[in-house]
């Protein structure tokens, strides 16, 4: 993982006006979050988000039953957040935690009531304003007991911008019997940084599911969230979809600790390093009986790309059922063939086979999220990466 040197950004004076609506930034800004999953039309959301630089522009909930905020007035107003905040992740860990603990420019906070059955879903977006900025964040999501709900959090520069660093903590709590899913769109730049530091914990009963998607180029990713299953009958499940371009240098995983009986849990993952490197780490812990979890990381390699798949499975107790399935290699040529020999040309059959690898239909995202997502992947495929 090559160095990032964090004297090279402006982690001070970057404050940007507040927005009351999203329909008021430009058009080439809504494209731009539009792309990571965030639309200007509230209508369709229950609560909305929105961090520029250093700070927060916009935070409205249009349902009672969604309280969301800056993660500084919830500080304030709960008393400094004490069973939450900086309990699952060491500020302690790196540099990065470090730097993002003693200059907190924001983050979301994020509390679905008891018994709520959220239909519409929560956005967030921290978005990257400046060149060459630096934007420390933390958020802080729970889902109260029996609670559902799904956010869709975006992360984006603006149109123009190419270079700056964000370093986000983020740390999740699944109550009993409470179900989240959290859908993550990442659309960053060229020669930004990333340094996320995220942890979550699952009780009895509760759910978490985690969608992944990154189609875009970005310098330097760096992430390995960690989910905590601590409740009997908890279930965890991440899908990642991503992409390294040429110049892109992404270190990254998910890992799943089993800590009660009856739990389950899936590690999902394709990547395509189109002239990038990835190096794809999952990890699964089972300490209890009966347990089941399931590893599989699948990667196709265009170009001269580069990725090392990094699978473990750590059981420490009889009787737990763990399996993993890894594989890195190309697109295979008796695939292009079997289309070719069905009326398409070369390019139009390698395009049909890197649309369907990079398929998020079983995400069950919504509508307007799949549809920029499949816009992505369209230009994915005309491009000379590809």
């Amino acid at each position: 993982m090559s160095k990032v040197d964090l004297s090279e950004f402006k982690f001070d004076g970057l404050e940007q006006e507040a927005i009351g609506d999203l329909t008021e930034l430009s058009q080439e800004d809504q494209d731009q979050l539009l792309m990571a999953g965030i639309v200007s039309d509230l209508g369709i959301r229950s609560a909305s988000y929105l961090q520029m630089d250093q700070s927060t522009v916009h935070c409205k909930s249009t349902n009672d039953d969604v309280e969301i905020m800056d993660i500084k007035d919830a500080l304030e107003k709960y008393d400094g957040l004490k069973e939450y905040f900086w309990t699952l992740v060491d500020k302690d860990k790196d540099e990065f935690t470090q730097a993002a603990h003693d200059n907190l420019h924001g983050g979301y906070f994020i509390r679905v009531k008891a018994g709520a059955k959220i239909k519409e879903p929560i956005q967030s977006c921290l978005m990257l304003k400046s060149e060459n900025v630096g934007q420390n964040v933390h958020n802080i999501v729970i889902i109260e007991e029996g609670a559902e709900a799904h956010i869709i959090t975006g992360c984006s520069v603006a149109h123009g911008t190419k270079s700056g660093a964000h370093l986000g903590i983020s740390e999740f709590f699944v109550k009993k019997n409470a179900s989240l899913t959290f859908t993550m769109v990442h659309n960053w730049g060229e020669n930004v940084a990333v340094r996320p530091r995220s942890a979550g914990i699952v009780e009895e009963g509760g759910k978490f599911l985690s969608n992944y998607v990154l189609l875009k180029p970005v310098k330097d990713l760096q992430m390995y969230p960690t989910i905590t299953m601590n409740g009997e009958n908890s279930v965890a499940r991440f899908n990642s979809v991503v992409v390294a371009p040429e110049g892109s240098l992404l270190d990254m995983g998910n890992r799943v600790i089993m800590n009660a009986p009856n739990t389950r849990c899936e590690i999902i993952a394709r990547t395509i390093a189109a002239g990038g490197t990835i190096i794809n780490r999952g990890h699964i812990a089972a300490n209890c009986v009966p347990s089941k979890g399931h590893l599989e990381c699948q990667g196709l390699i265009l170009g001269n790309g580069r990725i090392w798949a990094i699978p473990e499975l750590d059981g420490t107790a009889e009787g737990v059922e763990l399996s993993h399935e890894a594989s890195v290699g190309k697109i295979a040529q008796n695939e292009i063939e079997y289309l070719m020999a069905r009326g398409m040309d070369e390019d139009e059959a390698t395009s049909t086979i890197i649309r369907g690898y990079l398929n998020t239909d079983i995400m069950g995202l919504p509508p307007k999220l799949q549809e920029a997502i499949d816009k992505q992947i369209e230009e994915l495929q005309m491009s000379d990466a590809m």
